[in-house]
C-alpha cells in the first residue's frame, strides 16, 4: 500500500453505533497508509446541550414512535418536488466550531460520515467558508438527500451504481470505495469459543436478529417466537435496550443477549442474519460470509435500505412471516441460493469498479 500522507478529519455522530464504526474504519485505513486523523462528533459542534437533546429525541422516535420518525423521513429526508424542509439551518449551527475546528486541526481533507456533517460542510465549501476540501462517506444504501449537497467535493458510495446516482443528483465526482468493515470481520475464523460451541446445534441452526445498538423494532417477540417455531435458533442482540433484553429473555428457546463484543465470532456460529436497519451490522454479516434477510425494518431509512440491498441482489426482504421462514430454509442450508448470496455480499468489498478508500481519498 503506497502512504496517504496527509492529515484527515472525520465527522462522524453518535446516533446508535453505525457512524462511529464506519468513522473508525476510515480512520484505520487512512492511519495505515500513513495518514493522521482525528475524529470528532458533529453533534459536540452545535450549541452546547441541543447535540444531546438531538440524539435522545432520534432515539425516542426510533424506539417508541416510529410512524413520528416515517413523517419525518418524508418530510426531510425523501426526494420530492416543490420545496422541501432540510438540515441546513441545524448545520448553520456548527459553523462556527467547525470552522474554528479547522484552523486548530489544519487538515488537508475533512470527511463527513453523517449526513448532517455533509450539509454543514458542504455548506461551507459553496459558501467559501471552507477552503479544505471535503470526502463525504454515504454510508446508506437508501441515498437519502440530506446526503446531497453540491458544494461537497467527493461523494464515497457502497456500490457503482449507488455513486452513479450521486453524480447524476449533485454532479460532483462520487465512486465506489465499497462497504466500510473493520479486518476482523473478514478474517479467517478462530477457534471457536464456548459461548459459539454452545450456539453449534445441528438440530436448530442459530439465527441471528438484530436490533441494532439501540434495541429498535417492531413486534420483536413476534418474531423470535416465529424463528424458534420454524425450528431455528434465535439469537436476538438487544444492544444496550436492558428492558428489551429482559422481556425477550422470556421467550423459550431464544437466546437474548446485550451489548456483544466478539460479533464477528457470534457471526460466524451461525446461519443468517434477520435485519431490520440495513446498516452497519447487516454489511458486517455479508463481510463475515452471513446471508442477511431484511424484516420488519425500522421506517425511513431502515426500510428503504433494505429494500436497495435486496434490489441490488445483496440480500434477502421478507415482507411477511411466510416469507422469511421461507427465506430462513433456503439461506440457512448448504446450496446455490445460500452461495450466491454469499458470492453476490462479496463485491460490496472488492467487486468491480470499487476502489479503496486509502486511494481513493489520495487520489482526489
Amino acid at each position: 500500500m503506497s502512504p496517504v500522507p496527509g492529515r484527515f478529519l472525520i465527522l462522524s455522530a453518535g446516533m446508535g453505533s453505525g457512524h462511529d464504526a464506519v468513522a473508525a474504519e476510515v480512520a484505520r485505513r487512512l492511519e495505515a497508509g500513513g495518514g493522521r486523523t482525528t475524529t470528532v462528533d458533529v453533534l459536540d459542534l452545535l450549541p452546547p446541550g441541543l447535540g444531546g437533546e438531538l440524539r435522545s429525541f432520534y432515539r425516542s422516535v426510533i424506539c417508541r414512535m416510529p410512524v413520528v420518525y416515517a413523517g419525518l423521513y418524508a418530510a426531510f429526508f425523501r426526494a420530492g418536488s416543490g420545496p422541501r424542509p432540510g438540515s441546513t439551518p441545524l448545520a448553520a449551527l456548527a459553523r462556527r466550531r467547525l470552522l474554528r475546528l479547522v484552523e486548530l486541526q489544519r487538515p488537508d481533507v475533512v470527511v463527513p460520515v453523517f449526513h448532517l456533517a455533509a450539509q454543514l460542510t458542504g455548506g461551507l465549501r459553496a459558501r467559501g467558508a471552507l477552503a479544505v476540501p471535503t470526502a463525504v462517506v454515504i454510508t446508506d444504501f437508501a441515498v437519502h438527500r440530506q446526503w446531497l449537497h453540491r458544494g461537497n467535493d467527493l461523494h464515497l458510495c457502497l456500490t457503482p451504481d449507488l455513486a452513479h446516482q450521486v453524480r447524476q443528483a449533485v454532479r460532483r465526482p462520487a465512486v465506489a470505495s465499497g462497504a466500510l468493515v473493520a479486518p476482523r470481520f473478514r478474517a479467517q475464523a478462530p477457534p471457536a469459543s464456548d459461548g459459539q460451541r454452545r450456539l453449534d446445534s445441528p438440530d436448530r441452526p442459530p439465527v441471528l436478529i438484530s436490533t441494532g445498538a439501540w434495541g429498535a423494532g417492531a413486534r420483536l417477540g413476534q418474531t423470535t417466537r416465529l424463528v424458534a417455531s420454524a425450528g431455528y435458533r434465535p439469537v436476538v442482540l438487544c444492544g444496550t435496550n436492558t428492558r428489551l433484553r429482559r422481556d425477550l429473555s422470556r421467550i423459550a428457546q431464544a437466546d437474548v443477549m446485550g451489548w456483544v463484543e466478539d460479533m464477528p465470532g457470534l457471526m460466524r456460529a451461525s446461519r443468517a442474519l434477520i435485519d431490520n436497519a440495513a446498516g452497519q451490522t447487516a454489511l458486517e454479516a455479508m463481510a463475515a460470509g452471513v446471508p442477511v434477510i431484511g424484516y420488519r425494518p425500522i421506517p425511513g431509512h431502515g426500510a428503504a435500505g433494505a429494500r436497495q440491498m435486496a434490489e441490488h441482489g445483496f440480500s434477502d426482504f421478507a415482507p411477511d412471516p411466510w416469507t422469511l421462514i421461507r427465506a430462513l430454509d433456503r439461506l440457512t442450508a448448504p446450496g446455490p441460493l445460500r452461495e450466491q448470496r454469499i458470492t453476490a455480499a462479496r463485491a460490496l468489498f472488492s467487486g468491480p469498479g470499487v476502489r479503496p478508500l486509502e486511494a481513493l481519498v489520495h487520489a482526489d
